[in-house]
């Protein structure tokens, strides 16, 4: 009983007392008395409330939350002991978030809690619970902590000789206590449960108790990792094992049953795979050894074990870049496309000097017919590499890029896996054509299993469904083709580098029919260069009244039109060779099939020149306008669009704001109908740039002044008449250089496009760059002698 009464005597509450104190909850930490504690506030409530505390000098009451913090704090989320802190710094950060530094006082109990106006308020009750020093069962405590502590370090090597030495030197309980949880425990609901405990020496009690069941954890922990390492060092001595059963089977004679599960283990052990893929193999192949030989999943395990083993883990062609030698071969293989060789070869003597960087994904976006997919089979020539081709077009299903679960009925690797088997090499070129006509349906998105294909951080571990195992991809070089880059989704369009092929103007199309097309027809018919000849003048003929297309795809098609014609008279009427003109190109395809754009044989009211931008070029575009008595309407004919509707409202608002400069009476819009007319009428057409034009056209007809037939236009406008930018302004030029137009009026901001522009069109076009519509109808209309 006295000695009872003596334990209770060394315990006394120190202090006890009530305050209403601002809140700050922490989320993942436990702050403690007497111990310091450094923050970064990022919540703007917080941060407000830590610095109107500062200012004022008030202590701060910081409690730890429960779970994660909801958009709005209650008291429900709040633990019930926190502790008292004095602010020992506070300091705004340049990202606007704060550094708070505290000292924790005392604990104190959440009494009542208040949230007012961003600002939160508790009531608390602080309580002080002492124990004198050197009493018996306070210091045995100690000394277990410390005995546990002890046992602590040796699992944690690096642990700090200041935390070592303030464990051996802190004697009072109290502290010692909170300073040992504070730095040893892992568990965030562990310190609290310490902290929640106002008397020391139960304190003591519960933290010996937690690092004792700590100490268990980490003795599991250490137990299991040998016996990991124990099994992945079995798997050698179970490759020895096994050879020693080849050698006793074979000197009694007896090869059994299990031929096939020695062959996979050689083919296993003889790949030299990656560890991980190794291990993957071989559980499979104890699963197919387990598994009757007939059965549905040996069949399954079967294809997975072929299929994995036949990827070219180990296999690579060395790259063998030289700029000039690869220069030699793009030039060899494709007529023109200068800015697309000269982007390549900067692509080439990059991967030259430096073979390690990290492979560009290179996109060729253009019209179809010209040469994307026969550059690429061009670049991997040049560098010495593998060359696969997959077709993406129509794709609807994720499991296409990524393949099946190899637990499903007929499950196949995807086109990426099944490309790399194919070339038999793991750093291929692969060509991934046609990405712009994947689709999307219930399936999945073929568009997002590419986007870790095409992102060189992330490629180099690509799992695919059906082998399970990381595949490195971060060695092959990928390139993309699109016909129409708008159709590729952002994110997926945000890992390529685009690359834009323009559409070949006429005598690019004639240099590829004489290097490329014209031999390859040939050859492909049976025919020798003396048995047939076609000249210059006939592939023109060809390119202008047979074909209308921005690449070369329907061009190839009447060659080989003339050279089966060709080949049929030679056989049929024994000749020794044939020359084809242009005069005899008729003979042997029939009429002309395109009637030419040409401009008009004299200077006519309300007809105007203008130039489009289309799929398979530039074409010029002939824009007419009449008026008649009426009330005001404007018609619109020649299935325009949307956009191309606005550019004809725009210019009849400019016409009517202008309408005394031009001398048209400014009631027009009032006693007239104004009827805008774009021929050919079955052709949709759409887009801003026909606005100066038909503003032009407008005047015209409403001015009575006629408008130069040798002038075209193109360009976008604004209510203020100013004339704005647009793109395409090669193949329009070539469109009006074809048309016979001596003379353009363009965009000055494309002033700068001119340059880029062919030699020829800029030899035989003038070129009038104009700001404003003032500008461009003083060189268009004809003036009065």
């Amino acid at each position: 009983m006295a000695k009872n009464l003596k334990y209770k005597m060394s315990r006394y509450i120190e202090k006890l007392e009530m305050a209403t104190l601002p809140t700050i909850a922490l989320n993942g930490i436990v702050a403690f008395p007497m111990l310091p504690l450094s923050l970064e506030l990022t919540e703007q409530s917080d941060i407000d409330t830590a610095k109107k505390a500062s200012e004022s000098q008030e202590k701060l009451f910081l409690i730890s939350l429960k779970g994660m913090p909801e958009p709005t704090l209650t008291e429900k989320q709040l633990y019930r002991v926190g502790t008292v802190c004095n602010i020992k710094q506070f300091l705004m950060l340049p990202d606007q978030n704060a550094r708070l530094i505290v000292e924790g006082v005392s604990r104190a109990e959440l009494l009542r809690f208040e949230s007012k106006d961003g600002f939160v308020h508790c009531d608390v009750m602080t309580k002080t619970v002492s124990v004198a020093e050197g009493t018996i069962k306070s210091e045995a405590l100690i000394y277990e902590v410390i005995a546990q502590f002890d046992e602590f370090v040796k699992f944690i090597p690096k642990a700090s000789p200041d935390l070592i030495a303030a464990v051996k030197t802190i004697k009072e309980p109290s502290l010692f206590c909170d300073f040992v949880a504070s730095n040893v425990l892992v568990n965030n609901a562990d310190k609290q449960e310490i902290l929640n405990e106002f008397d020391p020496v139960a304190r003591l009690k519960k933290l010996a108790f937690m690092m004792a069941k700590e100490l268990k954890i980490l003795e599991t922990e250490l137990d299991i990792h040998k016996k990991v390492r124990e099994k992945l060092d079995n798997n050698q001595r179970e490759y020895y094992l096994r050879e020693q059963i080849k050698v006793i089977q074979s000197e009694l004679g007896d090869v059994g049953e299990d031929s096939e599960i020695d062959e996979y283990y050689d083919r296993i052990i003889g790949a030299k795979l990656p560890r991980e893929v190794e291990d993957k193999l071989i559980k499979e192949l104890h699963r197919l050894e387990k598994t009757p030989y007939s059965s549905a999943d040996a069949t399954v395990l079967r294809n997975y074990l072929d299929t994995c083993l036949d990827i070219p883990w180990n296999r690579q062609t060395k790259d063998k870049i030289n700029v000039k030698a690869a220069k030699k071969v793009l030039d060899n293989d494709h007529d023109g496309l200068t800015k697309v060789k000269e982007r390549i070869l900067e692509f080439l003597a990059v991967k030259q000097l430096n073979p390690k960087i990290n492979n560009q994904i290179i996109c060729l976006a253009g019209p179809p017919g010209t040469g994307k997919t026969s550059i690429a089979a061009s670049i991997a020539k040049a560098m010495g590499r593998k060359y696969v081709r997959v077709c993406l077009g129509g794709i609807r299903d994720e499991a296409d890029i990524r393949g099946h679960r190899k637990t499903y009925v007929g499950a196949m690797p995807g086109r990426i896996v099944t490309a790399i088997i194919n070339s038999k090499v793991r750093n291929p070129l692969i060509l991934l054509d046609e990405v712009d006509k994947m689709g999307v349906d219930g399936r999945g998105d073929p568009s997002s299993a590419l986007l870790e294909v095409l992102d060189s951080e992330q490629n180099r571990n690509f799992r695919d469904h059906f082998t399970e195992i990381p595949l490195d991809l971060s060695e092959c070089i990928f390139i993309a083709t699109a016909n129409d880059i708008s159709n590729v989704p952002g994110p997926l369009r945000d890992r390529m580098e685009i690359i834009e092929l323009d559409s070949y103007n006429r005598y690019a199309k004639l240099n590829i029919a004489k290097h490329h097309l014209i031999r390859k027809q040939r050859e492909a018919h049976g025919l020798t260069a003396k048995q047939i000849k076609i000249t210059d003048d006939a592939v023109l003929e060809l390119i202008d009244y047979y074909t209308s297309e921005a690449g070369v795809r329907n061009l190839s098609r009447e060659i080989a039109s003339l050279m089966r014609k060709a080949a049929r008279k030679i056989a049929e009427e024994g000749l020794t060779g044939i020359k084809i003109t242009s005069k005899d190109v008729a003979e042997y395809l029939g009429n002309r099939k395109n009637i030419p754009d040409r401009i008009s044989e004299c200077d006519e009211i309300g007809e105007v020149n203008g130039l489009a931008y289309t799929s398979v070029g530039g074409e010029m575009l002939k824009i007419e306008a009449t008026s008649m008595k009426g009330t005001g309407k404007l018609e619109l004919t020649g299935s325009l669009g949307d956009v191309m509707k606005e550019s004809a409202q725009a210019a009849l608002t400019y016409t009517r704001a202008n309408a005394e400069k031009f001398g048209i009476n400014p009631d027009f819009y009032k006693n007239s109908d104004i009827h805008i007319h774009v021929p050919e009428g079955a052709v949709p057409k759409d887009g801003p740039s026909a606005g100066v034009t038909i503003t032009t056209a407008m005047v015209s007809e409403l001015s009575k002044i006629k408008v130069h037939r040798d002038v075209a236009m193109t360009g976008e406008i604004t209510l203020r008449g100013k004339i704005l930018a647009i793109g395409g302004l090669k193949e329009k030029t070539m469109a009006a250089f074809k048309a016979g137009v001596k003379r353009v009026i363009i965009p000055y901001d494309n002033k700068r496009d001119i340059d880029e522009l062919d030699p020829i069109v800029r030899e035989n076009l003038e070129f009038f760059p104009c700001r404003t519509l003032d500008e461009a109808l003083d060189i268009s209309l004809v003036k009065e002698q």
